[in-house]
């Protein structure tokens, strides 16, 4: 019997709290729409934003209202005037902590599809990939599709909040970017399915938003960094510069998760979404770096800063989360808040067949 649909595409269930902001949160999204206590998160000063578990939930919490919503949760909690006040609040604390850890790229003579070319090439973050692909145990890997399925069941979403704020070549390069993101509109092929059936193959929990609980804060940090990004009209060159950084080192890993899980027996069902990536995300590159982000900046001189900040942002705090899951699976303990529960009966036999074998990789 297949999931309910609420259970597959949301809303999710609120998450349990990790400190007096969220708790806060959470508990007033438990009734109806109110205004919360004008001095809440004042006092907001923690040591590394980007890795506080209560800053990054409370500000999980306020996006996801944008999203799907919160099973049970009065909708009109979107637009609350005083929670809208708290968020604020941490979206600077959680910016200003961004823009530290970057600093302020320069804009090469050459132009900003240079400055990203610049940026990829210079990033020496740990091979999270390459130990995926060679030495991770199922129960590593099993860890790491967790965490990614915060984002990855939604997929798409946080960068689609652009489209209405472009015109011209860059509206239409985002177009063409979304649309293979979204399947073309078949839902067998919307890249947020694919990514289900290697949850189902994996044994995990498929549905929408089911793995928030156990997902630290960097992990939740990487979501957030793009709905700052989405939400805010004025950040719009930094979301389209972290699609690019993201489509632009996306190609070489996903060919490294692929054959990690063809590693460990798995078919061609669960490396599907992998495998997809592997062509689709090399014609994206160069769709993102010189039609999108070009085509912005060529319309906006203004923003190209701003392209290239969304672009090392997103590389750095995606550094930041490698090294959470290598550096907690060196020290032999789980890289989740608590471990992931153990593996359902697989669906179907590991062993590749020729229907579910795995698509060719270029």
């Amino acid at each position: 019997m297949s999931e309910p649909a609420d259970r597959r595409y949301g809303p999710a269930t609120v998450p349990t709290a990790r400190g007096r902001l969220s708790a806060a949160v959470v508990e007033a999204l438990r009734r109806p729409p109110r205004d919360l206590p004008a001095d809440l998160g004042v006092d907001l000063d923690p040591a590394d934003p980007i890795t506080d578990e209560d800053l990054q939930l409370t500000l999980f919490l306020c996006y996801e209202l944008h999203y799907r919503g919160w099973l049970g949760v009065d909708e009109s909690w979107e637009w609350q005037p005083t929670l809208l006040a708290l968020r604020a609040r941490c979206e600077r604390v959680f910016e200003a902590a961004l823009r530290r850890l970057v600093g302020a790229p320069s804009v090469p003579a050459a132009g900003v599809a240079a400055g990203l070319a610049e940026l990829v090439a210079a990033d020496d973050g740990p091979s999270l990939a390459a130990t995926l692909q060679r030495r991770a145990d199922l129960n590593q890997f099993r860890e790491f599709v967790a965490h990614r399925s915060v984002y990855h069941l939604r997929e798409a979403d946080p960068h689609s909040w652009a489209l209405p704020r472009l015109g011209g070549p860059a509206k239409a390069a985002l177009v063409e970017i979304q649309t293979d993101e979204y399947g073309n509109g078949r839902l067998d092929r919307m890249h947020a399915e694919l990514f289900r059936g290697t949850l189902d193959r994996l044994g995990l929990d498929s549905g929408y938003g089911a793995h928030i609980d156990v997902a630290p804060a960097v992990t939740l940090a990487t979501n957030n960094l793009m709905s700052l990004f989405g939400l805010h009209r004025r950040l719009r060159g930094a979301l389209l510069g972290h699609l690019a950084a993201f489509e632009m080192t996306s190609s070489l890993p996903n060919r490294r998760y692929g054959n990690g899980l063809r590693r460990l027996g798995f078919d061609g069902v669960a490396t599907r979404f992998y495998d997809e990536h592997v062509e689709a995300d090399a014609v994206h590159e160069q769709i993102a770096a010189h039609d999108l982000c070009g085509g912005l900046v060529r319309a906006e001189p203004a923003l190209a800063s701003d392209v290239l900040f969304g672009a090392a942002a997103g590389l750095a705090v995606d550094r930041l989360f490698a090294a959470h899951l290598l550096d907690s699976w060196a020290a032999g303990r789980s890289s989740l808040r608590t471990p992931a529960p153990p593996a359902l009966p697989p669906k179907v036999s590991l062993v590749a067949s020729p229907e579910v074998a795995p698509p060719a990789l270029v």
